[in-house]
């Protein structure tokens, strides 16, 4: 380890004293946006043709590259743009804003990644995943509800937390560990109806990556995964508006500019309204007597941004997220009320000092909450948890030349935990009967750089160490987690690659089961429950084959230490003393994960393998034997595919397989008999926990989409099936006792299962003006 942390501060001085020579240079730099609404681009590839060397715009649009003296033809490139080229004389620093122009074969909305193999096989950065809405919009999915966490699913080493879930298991690591963030905002629960469907507006985002190893130094908190989503910063050019109208939800997004060119505006906003249906059934029985009255259920969200250029040099946006679900059953002497949600918000400022320097500084909140509350006659109680972030940071991008890149930056965020409230009331008491408020207040303090280094046109590095800190309670925890990457072409279109990285988890998520719930508690470090540690290696080979197909395969090993589980017969209910329901352990993950992908023509999408060991073991569980989580999955594929027939007509079609979930099957049950005035009693027993498995998972997903162009602009019909040859897949597993028909006692003990989703077709609307 020492040596590691040695052998990255030696990239930073080297790029300090070696990084520049008595060649006279200069550097170009500026902001990539689209043509069409003038946002800003992430990712686009800066190519100088003479040097044969280049540089890509950062997560903010900018890019900057220093480079000698000389005339010199800069390409300009993106996937789904035309190339841009641009001949310029070298002899001062120059600023160069370029526009591109959406090319004529663009394969209309089936993009599947903003890099072209040429990036993907140059770059140091390995296990990452991008995707853009247009290609999650074409896809068939669940009630016609475009999701792009569950179009993430779809890529090796991702696989869903259970059947229908947005949730997402990332390399074996639990759904905890998985580093969220909106516009650099944490999201603590981004799930609405109960984890069926992701908090992320399709409609209203712009770009999102999912880092499963390899992490950048910038990004730290989680295990497992970075899911980094930003939102569309609305068009500069014109008023315009998109939106959908589907079988459960409606959606509508408006945009346009403030000043035109300088600033703009967008809004967007999406509901359900199986409520409006259920509230109409039930008031037209309400006289009859036998009738079960239905709860209500909706959520909705609602997105939001600005931004707006100051001048040539300062850029400010600002953005907000708000979503709210909504569960509840009122009736004359019953009253049940039960809602969560999340709401985010995010102000920055860019900054370019100088062609080569330039920074971002950021102030986000971040709160989540859920409260249950219930009314019977005279007697009520709630019941609430939540918590509340409050975060500021800046980060630097520095480009000395045209071999070195370095990133640096701090951040502080101030954290209130309120684990648990209780509160029980009876109208005719002033005061409550019962109340308890387990909370906590705790901050965090982060350091981080990093540097990339070009050696040659064949070798390139990247070297990073980021210095983390938790403080709660009195007790301080801090960690250094070194990062490494690096890259070798063995020729233009092979490269092999590797990295290491280490993180550190300072808070946790108390969870009752193994999905996603709006009741699970995040809950941090302190003198029990210590910061979770992962180590992660990983290696690689990148494949350009011709200019339509990428193939990679990545093997990777992961340490996991501290790891957090639950005692049997746990009581997580308003528990002031949570610490003594943990128990902590180890794990291992490791696996191998092939990708092809195609990427042009009128046939796109991808096939993804990944076989994979995950293995947990805890003194206090089973004996201290090792066992698999329940999301352990051995084999998981997934096939993807897009063929654009013609203009209008597109036919998606997606098929995963992956092993079934481990779970816990009991061997035996015992019956003690009554002894000393205490009656019968029945003990299940079980052996080593999750020793066995589900049946395996697989499900066929088709869908069509009809484009036609309206006058007020374009507009498409997606009809989709979800669960095509109707896969009855098991959801859960539980045992029923059969009874004796002569005798009616006990005769067998038989598991059943319990399946969710049937075929389910489903139409949406999308348009566009």
């Amino acid at each position: 380890m020492k040596k590691l942390i040695f052998i990255t501060l030696l990239f930073f001085f080297h790029s300090l004293l070696f990084g520049q020579n008595t060649t006279e240079k200069y550097s170009i730099s500026g902001y990539v946006k689209d043509g069409e609404s003038g946002e800003n681009l992430i990712g686009v590839t800066i190519y100088v043709n003479e040097l044969e060397t280049g540089t890509t715009t950062n997560v903010y649009g900018f890019y900057s590259i220093t480079i000698p003296a000389g005339e010199y033809t800069l390409n300009y490139s993106y996937v789904g743009f035309d190339d841009f080229e641009k001949k310029i004389i070298l002899n001062q620093d120059l600023t160069e804003t370029i526009e591109l122009g959406v090319g004529a074969e663009e394969l209309v909305e089936i993009v599947v990644s903003a890099d072209s193999n040429k990036e993907e096989i140059n770059s140091t950065q390995m296990s990452v995943d991008r995707i853009t809405t247009k290609q999650a919009k074409v896809l068939p999915s669940l009630f016609g509800e475009v999701d792009i966490i569950k179009t993430l699913q779809l890529k090796p080493g991702v696989s869903t937390s259970g059947e229908g879930s947005a949730g997402i298991v990332v390399r074996g690591g639990g759904p905890d560990q998985n580093l969220i963030i909106l516009d650099e905002a944490i999201v603590y629960n981004p799930n609405h109806l109960f984890g069926f469907f992701s908090t992320f507006n399709s409609d209203a985002v712009k770009d999102v990556q999912l880092y499963k190893g390899g992490f950048p130094a910038e990004y730290g908190g989680r295990l497992s995964s970075v899911i980094d989503v930003r939102l569309k910063e609305g068009n500069r050019k014109k008023f315009a508006g998109s939106g959908g109208i589907g079988l459960i939800s409606s959606r509508l997004t408006l945009e346009g500019p403030i000043v035109k060119d300088r600033g703009s505006f967008m809004v967007s906003g999406r509901r359900t309204y199986a409520d409006l249906i259920t509230r109409a059934v039930n008031k037209s029985r309400a006289d009859d007597p036998d009738f079960d009255k239905i709860p209500d259920y909706f959520f909705y969200d609602l997105n939001t941004k600005l931004n707006f250029d100051i001048n040539d040099k300062n850029r400010i946006f600002a953005s907000g997220y708000f979503g709210r679900d909504k569960f509840g059953f009122n009736d004359d002497d019953f009253n049940f009320d039960f809602d969560w949600g999340n709401t985010t918000t995010t102000a920055r400022w860019n900054h370019i000092y100088n062609p080569k320097l330039f920074s971002n500084a950021t102030f986000t909140f971040s709160d989540y909450v859920f409260k249950i509350r219930s009314k019977f006659d005279e007697f009520s109680f709630e019941v609430g948890s939540g918590i509340r972030d409050y975060n500021t940071k800046i980060d630097y991008y520095w480009a000395p030349n045209n071999k070195h890149n370095i990133k640096f930056g701090v951040n502080f965020a101030h954290h209130n935990f309120d684990v648990g409230r209780f509160q029980a009331t009876v109208a005719s008491e002033e005061d409550p009967l019962f109340e308890s408020d387990v909370s906590f207040q705790a901050v965090d303090m982060n350091a981080y750089i990093a540097e990339e280094f070009e050696v040659n046109d064949k070798l390139k590095l990247n070297g990073g160490i980021r210095f983390s800190s938790f403080l709660n309670d009195g007790q301080f925890y801090a960690g250094i987690e070194p990062r490494a990457a690096m890259k070798y072409s063995l020729k233009d279109n092979i490269s092999l690659k590797a990295s290491y990285t280490r993180m550190y988890q300072y808070i946790h998520l108390v969870a009752s089961s193994g999905a996603s719930l709006p009741t699970d508690v995040w809950y941090p470090s302190n003198k029990t429950v210590k910061p979770q540690l992962s180590d992660q290696v990983a290696a690689g080979v990148s494949i350009g084959i011709g200019e339509q197909f990428l193939l990679t395969n990545e093997v990777y090993y992961k340490w996991q230490k501290r790891q957090i589980d639950f005692r049997d017969g746990a009581d997580l209910f308003i528990n002031p003393n949570l610490d003594e329901e943990f128990v902590f352990g180890k794990g291992t993950s490791y696996g191998n994960e092939i990708y092809l992908e195609k990427k042009k023509g009128k046939i796109t999408g991808w096939v993804g393998y990944t076989l994979s060991w995950s293995w947990r073991k805890f003194p206090d569980i089973s004996g201290g034997q090792r066992f698999h989580p329940r999301y352990d999955r051995r084999h998981d594929i997934s096939v993807v595919l897009m063929y654009e027939i013609n203009r209008k007509f597109t036919i998606t079609g997606s098929w995963v397989y992956n092993t079934g979930n481990a779970y816990s099957l009991p061997s035996s049950r015992a019956i003690l008999f009554e002894t000393q005035g205490i009656d019968p009693q029945v003990i299940t027993i079980y052996p080593a926990r999750n020793s066995e498995r589900q049946p395996a998972y697989h499900r066929l997903d088709v869908g069509l989409v009809y484009k036609f162009f309206p006058r007020f602009g374009e507009a498409d019909l997606t009809l989709s099936a979800y669960n095509a040859y109707d896969r009855r897949n098991p959801y859960f597993i539980y045992f029923d006792i059969e009874n004796n028909e002569e005798t009616g006692l006990p005769e067998s003990i038989k598991a059943k299962q319990v399946s969710l989703f049937p075929i389910l077709p489903s139409l949406t609307f999308n348009f566009k003006f």
